[in-house]
């Protein structure tokens, strides 16, 4: 019987050379493992796509591919045409490894997922412990979002956090362990789940997508674990530009909403949505009367209050379809 085939798909926007150099962290990290590495620009339009497969062809990078989105869907939507294009021969392949352009993994880091898959049939996907440059672990591992980690995120209040603890969305794990979802950094799933649950839902912009994937795969039976020995290098946040904004953008808010609706729907996503203010206006009043600067981006609470209430009494549309994991569509 043959070895488990995996694709890595790398994403690319606009990130070309880093990119490149994620590609190549995960062909060295891919040597003893039968499988292919697929890069996906996602319509960049800055000629990332020319200069991506100029590189693949001069260096003669055997089993990597370099192809084209056609349009700037979004994160899950771009990985999702990496899923669709399979393996070169038009075969599926048994694992798909996401990986970010700017993340790195150690040597062992791929196998160590791959090992964990083969030997643990529950376990549907599996995440890598990420580390910044200066070796200082990111968090990387959650639980589900809830009315009252609403609450909890919102207020910064440590009495209130202490009560509401086991509703807290992020994890800081060292040790090997199941989680309700990982960051997307560097996981790899089941093609087969993939299969069955869908690929990842493309009315996500950016964020949350891989908290519904999760929640999916989960809800279908199957676990997803943090593998701490699985190390990986990861900058964050140079697509995106995350660290500069100055506002939180329509599309994070879009997202929330839609996770919240979709999973919850809409009474449980305004409800949450009034949580989060409740939370929010509470800490801006200790604030002021304690004089504390205050964290986050300005206006958020009043975007976040527009938002919802607009998103709340707006006509419902039929949600698209799922996906297809249809290989050459």
């Amino acid at each position: 019987m043959s070895e488990p085939r995996i694709l890595t798909i790398v994403l690319n926007y606009k990130t070309a050379q880093m990119t490149l150099k994620a590609a190549k962290s995960a062909r060295a990290a891919m040597q003893a493992i039968p499988g292919e590495l697929v890069i996906v620009d996602n319509d960049s339009q800055d000629g990332s796509f020319e200069t991506m497969r100029a590189h693949v062809a001069a260096e003669g990078w055997a089993n990597t591919r370099v192809i084209q989105s056609g349009r700037n869907g979004g994160y899950g939507a771009g990985n999702n045409v990496g899923i669709r294009a399979g393996m070169s021969d038009g075969s599926k392949p048994d694992y798909v490894y996401i990986l970010n352009s700017d993340a790195f993994p150690k040597p062992d880091a791929i196998k160590v997922l791959y090992d964990h898959l083969n030997a643990t049939p529950g376990t549907g996907f599996a995440g890598s412990f990420i580390e910044g440059e200066d070796g200082v672990q990111h968090t990387t591992t959650f639980r589900f979002p809830s009315i009252w980690s609403e609450l909890e995120g919102s207020i910064h209040f440590g009495p209130v956090s202490k009560l509401l603890n086991a509703y807290r969305v992020p994890r800081t794990l060292t040790q090997t362990a199941s989680v309700d979802w990982l960051a997307g950094a560097s996981v790899m799933m089941r093609q087969e789940i993939l299969d069955d649950i869908g690929l990842f839902d493309e009315t996500f912009f950016l964020y949350f997508e891989e908290t519904d994937l999760c929640r999916r795969a989960q809800k279908a039976g199957h676990q997803v674990m943090f593998l701490a020995d699985s190390v990986v290098t990861h900058i964050g946040s140079v697509s995106t530009g995350m660290k500069e904004w100055r506002q939180v953008p329509d599309y994070w808010f879009n997202s929330r909403w839609h996770y919240f609706s979709k999973n919850h729907g809409r009474f449980y996503a305004f409800v949450a949505t009034v949580f989060h203010l409740i939370g929010g206006g509470l800490n801006w009043l200790r604030c002021k009367l304690t004089g504390k600067a205050q964290n986050g981006a300005p206006r958020f609470l009043r975007t976040l209050a527009r938002h919802g209430f607009a998103a709340f009494f707006k006509p419902q549309r039929r949600p698209p379809p799922a996906p297809s994991t249809q290989i050459g569509e």
